[in-house]
């Protein structure tokens, strides 16, 4: 009876850690789809003041541009764990199996990004043609990511 109590044991102890993996990938690919989520709400907000859609309006335009740097300057390591690309993890993300294989070229990707928030953050609340002229490098880094590491939606 203890035999078959610890083989049953030992069992369901292996099924749950099994498991333990593919739930800690799907957790990383969540949060990185969060983050990218807020880097698009704060620059949907941005980018609306640079294209006259919404009026200028400093503080919320500072407010926004300091949480995309926020978000752009945190540690992401977490999110990114090998195992998490499009065919590893086939309907659950568009990351490209490359984004593992090019360090540093997704490094400088991602530093990329942080310079481009760090200006936008040291503009955004002076005038609008400065929040403008931010704008390009902030989105020239988002797609610089996307264009190389990202699946297309087509």
């Amino acid at each position: 009876m203890r035999a078959i109590l610890a083989t049953t044991a030992a069992a369901i102890v292996l099924t749950a850690t099994s498991f333990a993996p593919a739930q800690a990938n799907e957790a990383a690919i969540k949060a990185r789809q969060s983050l990218m989520q807020l880097y698009a709400f704060n620059l949907g907000q941005l980018g609306a003041m640079a294209k006259g859609t919404t009026d200028y309006n400093a503080e919320a335009a500072q407010a926004a541009a300091d949480n995309l740097l926020a978000a752009a300057s945190m540690n992401q390591m977490a999110m990114w764990p090998e195992g998490t690309d499009n065919e590893a993890m086939a309907g659950k993300t568009a990351a490209l199996p490359a984004i593992w294989t090019t360090y540093p070229a997704i490094a400088e990707k991602g530093k990329a990004l942080v310079d481009a928030a760090t200006t936008m953050a040291g503009v955004a609340g002076t005038d609008l043609a400065s929040l403008q002229g931010a704008m390009g490098a902030v989105g020239g880094s988002c797609g610089g990511c996307h264009k190389t590491f990202r699946a297309s939606d087509n």
